[in-house]
């Protein structure tokens, strides 16, 4: 074993796993092969007890257990949500955290109640600047006990196309997904989407806890106070082509024509184009681009027919662009967190003659 990949390191890739990227051929992500983060514990939650409670600068403060949530009017949404440290292992320097390389994301239809309708009911007051999301994940950051919370300016809730979720892909929302509720923010990077949801309160002034103001911030020095993170970066990944090594998962294909297939999307707008290179990116082709799902924030699936003329080691590439003109770099921007890498994709690929000829 590497000795700079510490056992601490090692627990936490054993606690949270990622999507096996051959599941990118499923449209929408198996509950079980969808992407895990848990920043602490999960919480012993049922939704027999489980209660939410919603105050703080709001003129009708209240509190809904789970039936009365699960009786109000509901919506269905198919969410691509994505965790902001996916691609961290090809960020220097180092960050101590899950060491994602390409799977931490995943696709679900979530169904729940919108966040937006609960706020008006509550009606919040004209000095409420932030809406903070709370849950009983707690553990130690920096030796100081912390709870998850993450917030929201009150336009961005109120606006938004948020909702509190008790349902994905059609059961009840796993324990390690957020069960009883959670949040779903799509668009945003997973961070935002908290699980375990227990109360919503509006506060005069930007929430300053340790996953909002410390964490999930884009900074190149400890002392900077770093840009926040928000929406997704394009990005488009492929399934793996051909065979692999057991160890190091390289990829071997027969001689003629193999086609590639992934999944790209973007919190930020529709994908545009998906293009592919097989010479390490000296020149793209564009692929083709489907749309499956009905939905603005789900990611869409891209093919493209590959036709190697010689055997011999590849490199393949794939990357994305969206409506909104974003499209991603060849290589990652450090940062001290190692977020938000959506560098293209590469994998390296042996062509080989087909056995036997």
């Amino acid at each position: 074993m590497d000795p700079a990949f510490s056992f601490d390191q090692l627990q936490l890739s054993k606690r949270n796993h990622g999507l096996l990227l051959e599941a990118l051929r499923y449209p929408i992500t198996p509950p079980g092969m969808h992407y895990t983060l848990v920043h602490y514990d999960v919480p012993a939650l049922d939704a027999a007890s489980w209660q939410l409670s919603v105050g703080g600068l709001v003129e009708e403060p209240f509190e809904l257990s789970y039936d009365e949530l699960v009786e109000l009017p509901s919506v269905e949404a198919t969410v691509t949500l994505e965790c902001a440290g996916n691609g961290r292992s090809g960020i220097t320097p180092d960050m101590h955290s899950v060491q994602w390389h390409d799977e931490a994301v995943a696709t679900a239809v979530w169904k729940g109640t919108h966040l937006g309708a609960l706020l008006e009911r509550a009606r919040v007051k004209s000095s409420a600047v932030e809406i903070v999301f709370s849950a009983p994940d707690r553990g130690f950051e920096d030796e100081t006990e912390q709870s998850f919370a993450r917030s929201l300016t009150v336009q961005q809730a109120l606006g938004g196309d948020a909702i509190l979720a008790y349902a994905m892909n059609g059961a009840p929302i796993p324990p390690q997904h957020g069960y009883p509720v959670r949040l779903i923010v799509p668009g945003w990077y997973g961070m935002a989407s908290v699980k375990w949801l227990m109360s919503i309160v509006a506060v005069a002034s930007p929430f300053r806890g340790h996953h909002q103001a410390i964490a999930y911030r884009l900074r190149q020095k400890p002392e900077e106070p770093g840009e926040p993170i928000t929406r997704i970066l394009p990005r488009a990944l492929m399934v793996p082509p051909g065979i692999p090594t057991f160890f190091g998962r390289h990829r071997t294909i027969d001689l003629g024509g193999c086609l590639l297939e992934g999944r790209a999307w973007s919190g930020m707008g529709p994908i545009a184009s998906v293009e592919v290179s097989a010479d390490g990116g000296a020149t793209w082709d564009e692929a083709r681009v489907e749309r499956e799902l009905d939905s603005p924030w789900a990611w869409c699936r891209w093919t493209y027919l590959w036709r190697p003329e010689t055997v011999g080691e590849y490199e393949l590439r794939c990357r994305a662009r969206d409506e909104a003109g974003n499209s991603q770099p060849d290589v990652a921007t450090p940062n001290l967190g190692g977020y938000c890498n959506n560098a293209a994709q590469r994998v390296a690929v042996t062509v080989r003659a087909r056995p036997g000829e």
